[in-house]
């Protein structure tokens, strides 16, 4: 299956104006994290971040697209790229859960929860899980796995943790992995997620 050129870039357009929000946090620090959109379904055809580029500074065309094993597929038209590492994890991610998008950050308050807390961070009583579609007062338990540079080892960890009722998963001393239908639900829940570990951070 090939990938049409436009529907490419219209998506990386919008990874790019995430990237710089996300930026702007400070979650996405020098050329790390990485975003990816679901551009195909049945094959499996995903847009990523290409590699070692400020995500401060995207373009349209600072995307490749992948397989669901993470490979790249030529797109007539647009310019070959190395595709991020974790591209692998990207893909994956999207096939298990059914989003549409993927946002991984390395956010400080992640990174400290889940060397804080590897067996999970637990979540209640906070209005911002809403936004994870969650209620307020339910026991939220955030899962931590451990960091492997291999990603079908990740994506083996990912698989024995994933929660469907929590759209996403901290990566322990590497960072935060959330999913959602969209790249705009998927921002919003790395927002919320972040504010809510960030909370436990610094009240624990």
């Amino acid at each position: 299956m090939t990938v049409d050129r436009d529907a490419a870039l219209a998506a990386g357009a919008r990874m790019a104006d995430t990237a710089r929000l996300l930026a702007a946090h400070g979650w996405m620090r020098a050329t790390s994290g990485n975003l990816s959109e679901v551009v195909a379904a049945d094959p499996l055809r995903v847009t990523v971040t290409a590699s070692g580029l400020d995500k401060a500074e995207l373009t349209p065309e600072s995307v490749v697209v992948v397989d669901g094993a993470g490979l790249p597929v030529p797109v007539e038209g647009l310019a070959p790229r190395k595709p991020s590492a974790e591209a692998a994890l990207h893909a994956h991610i999207a096939a298990a859960t059914g989003a549409g998008a993927v946002v991984h950050v390395h956010a400080l308050a992640a990174v400290v929860a889940g060397r804080r807390w590897p067996r999970g961070v637990r979540v209640q009583g906070l209005e911002m899980q809403k936004a994870l579609g969650r209620a307020a007062d339910d026991d939220l338990l955030v899962p931590v796995i451990a960091n492997s540079q291999d990603m079908s080892e990740l994506a083996d960890r990912f698989d024995d943790a994933y929660d469907p009722a929590t759209p996403g998963v901290v990566v322990a001393d590497h960072g935060l992995y959330v999913w959602g239908k969209d790249l705009v639900q998927a921002r919003h829940r790395t927002e919320s997620l972040e504010w809510l570990l960030s909370f436990q951070v610094q009240t624990a």
